[in-house]
């Protein structure tokens, strides 16, 4: 064995290495994850950049909450002063009891004066004006946490939506790779026939035409699986070079459903619907806000207290005043600046009524257009099983007749096409049947009760 033997060997050796490397390397870095349903609505509930708006939103709610509960505690206020003065001219007009009328008394020098106050208030009547707020501000906080609930039966129908637009990407890709070697299969086949001229070469020409649009097909169906994985890993918060796998074994049909009509539905969207209980609290809350603002008509009244200490040198020292009271006050330009407030609460909740009479409308379309649709999603893949056995049996038949040349190329070609055709269909009727299932749950109200 020569020299250049040995170094042609060793160079294989290493090439082969550096491919095995590369090859595991590259595998590396697009990992396989198997993604089942309930994973995939968990991960999007986690990562969803909306709920965290919505939890914002309720953590704002739950703060103006604990400010209105602060309303009704004592307000209490502590100042003090220390001045320094100038000589000032003191005449004290004071009987001392001499009776000599001298007038001869020194007046006192000052220069400084101090002095320190403690007050204490408590509210009892402010017109309701403190538990309207509280009444209110407690409505918009258990209207807020509802928003949330809402917006997580948004984000589990759009993570169903783009599961199920993932498990028809890859079954378009699957599919037509499938149709790509039977049809590379044809080619060869044709090809033979016609180097032996037992096939008209337009005939081999129509097969690798055929060939090419179903390569361009599975270009299209791998850049749109690629888009839809990019979707999901982006929803489910993954890295994007992450390949998912979903389970096609959910994409079933749930015949139980079958027992209920659309007005069961729509009984069940009116007591489960988040939306329209969180309009409900928003409801009272202006309500509740009507309330407060009428209440500025009223006088406020408040227990008082009080402390009180002065020190001015050589005049006077004031220590141990204690003072306690009740007040009340009323401000008389309520009599005329109220009325346009009310005004504006009463709008407000007139906008909320409207808008619950608005969704009660938008229930009824919902509910009902999603039971046809779903009912329409079933009768659909019904026509499609059909369809297939259809378009089986169709292209069996005419490939037997274009063997013994009963039928064109043409034809063959056609069945070909109506089989793919029906199987893409299939698969895609699965995908938005569940799709369809669960947006009738959605418009009831059910959605998330029935992903846990």
């Amino acid at each position: 064995m020569n020299f250049k033997s040995i170094y042609a060997r060793l160079y294989a050796l290493a090439s082969g290495i550096m491919l095995i490397f590369f090859f595991q390397s590259a595998a590396a870095q697009q990992s396989v994850k198997p993604l089942s349903l309930n994973e995939a609505i968990s991960l999007s509930i986690q990562n969803s950049k909306q709920l965290k708006v919505s939890h914002a939103r309720v953590d704002q709610a739950n703060a103006s909450l604990k400010t209105a509960n602060e309303r009704q505690l004592p307000d209490v206020s502590v100042t003090g002063s220390y001045l320094r003065l100038a000589q000032p001219n003191i005449d004290l007009k004071l009987n001392t009891g001499s009776g000599n009328g001298s007038g001869g008394n020194e007046s006192p020098k000052v220069n400084s004066a101090a002095y320190g106050m403690a007050n204490v208030s408590v509210p009892v009547f402010a017109g309701m004006m403190i538990q309207s707020g509280k009444e209110s501000a407690r409505y918009l906080a258990q209207a807020a946490k509802l928003d949330v609930e809402n917006d997580k039966e948004e984000i589990i129908q759009n993570t169903i939506s783009a599961y199920s637009n993932l498990y028809k990407a890859k079954a378009a890709v699957k599919l037509v790779e499938e149709n790509i070697k039977q049809s590379d299969e044809r080619v060869r086949e044709f090809s033979n026939k016609e180097k032996n001229g037992l096939l008209a070469r337009n005939d081999l020409l129509k097969a690798e035409l055929q060939q090419s649009n179903y390569q361009l097909a599975l270009m299209d169906a791998e850049n749109n699986l690629k888009i839809a994985n990019l979707n999901m890993d982006i929803m489910l918060g993954l890295p994007d070079n992450t390949i998912l796998e979903v389970d096609s074994t959910i994409f079933v049909v749930d015949k139980s459903i079958d027992a209920r009509g659309a007005s069961d539905f729509e009984q069940l969207a009116y007591q489960n619907r988040k939306d329209a209980a969180a309009l409900g609290l928003r409801a009272k809350a202006a309500n509740a806000g009507v309330k407060g603002a009428k209440g500025e008509y009223f006088p406020s009244l408040a227990v008082t207290g009080g402390y009180v200490a002065a020190y001015i040198p050589n005049v006077v020292t004031v220590t141990n005043a204690i003072t306690a009271g009740v007040g009340l006050k009323y401000n008389l330009s309520s009599l005329w600046k109220t009325g346009s407030k009310v005004e504006n609460a009463k709008a407000q909740l007139a906008e909320v009524e409207a808008n619950q009479a608005k969704l009660a409308d938008a229930i009824h379309l919902q509910v009902n257009q999603a039971y046809e649709n779903y009912l329409l999603s079933r009768k659909k893949m019904d026509t499609y099983i059909k369809a297939i056995e259809q378009s089986e049996e169709n292209y069996r038949i005419t490939k037997n007749k274009h063997d013994n040349n009963l039928a064109t190329t043409t034809d063959l070609l056609d069945a070909d096409v109506a089989n793919l055709q029906s199987h893409l269909n299939f698969a895609y009727a699965k995908a938005d049947a569940l799709v369809a299932y669960n947006k009738l749950l959605e418009a009831a109200g059910l959605l998330e009760s029935n992903t846990k």
